[in-house]
């Protein structure tokens, strides 16, 4: 069977990426990260996640970015703002170069393993602005990751990156999760944390209004 990493935060995004790589006959490789992040509770999502979908392994990888901050997400000096789903400036949220340090650090348990395959659940159609969420962005990682691995640069064994919802809508992406038979309820969003997603930031506004336009309960709140 083919391996896949799977980046799996315990959100939305992740969760149906993991089904989509299960759907495509993948031995399932989850990677999660405690990056110094506002709350755990993603993490503990993710746990379950990766298990209900009988994953082979589930690494979560420390990586300490709060310790120089730039992000409502990594610095507690800074608040979280109340979203904006029509927003058209970067979010205080956006953590610097996350998905680039996510990508590389995938590429490495790609290549250790032997998988050829990496998932991101990344969206440049409804999302909060985040640069490294577009399609130019996973194009270049991509190609950094094999000329920089063994695998890609001298065995001919090339790493794809998989982006299947770079072009769709979190609605569309909810459709397709439920087709999948993925446990929607379990995924966490809210920047925040606490008992109960707080509502009022970016990613509970966005996550909300998927639901609603996919016509999907979401059974999480």
């Amino acid at each position: 069977m083919k391996k896949a990493v799977v980046l799996l935060s315990g959100g939305l995004d992740s969760a149906v990426a993991l089904h989509v790589a299960k759907k495509e006959g993948f031995e399932l490789h989850a990677l999660s990260f405690d990056y110094g992040q506002r709350h755990n509770r993603e993490l503990e999502a993710a746990k379950i996640i990766a298990e209900q979908a009988e994953a082979a392994s589930h690494q979560v990888v420390t990586l300490k970015l709060d310790k120089w901050g730039g992000s409502s997400l990594t610095d507690s000096s800074m608040k979280v703002e109340d979203g904006d789903v029509n927003r058209s400036d970067i979010p205080v949220t956006y953590v610097p170069a996350r998905n680039m340090v996510f990508l590389s650090v995938a590429a490495s348990l790609a290549e250790a393993i032997g998988a050829q395959d990496i998932f991101i659940g990344v969206s440049q159609v409804d999302y909060s602005g985040y640069v490294d969420c577009r399609q130019e962005f996973i194009d270049g990682m991509e190609k950094a990751i094999n000329l920089g691995t063994v695998m890609g640069a001298e065995k001919n064994q090339p790493i794809k990156v998989h982006a299947p919802f770079v072009n769709m809508t979190k609605a569309e992406e909810i459709t397709l999760g439920v087709e999948l038979g993925a446990d929607l309820g379990l995924t966490w969003s809210c920047y925040r944390g606490g008992e109960k997603p707080c509502g009022t930031c970016d990613s509970c506004l966005l996550r909300a209004k998927a639901f609603a336009e996919a016509g999907v309960i979401d059974t999480s709140l």
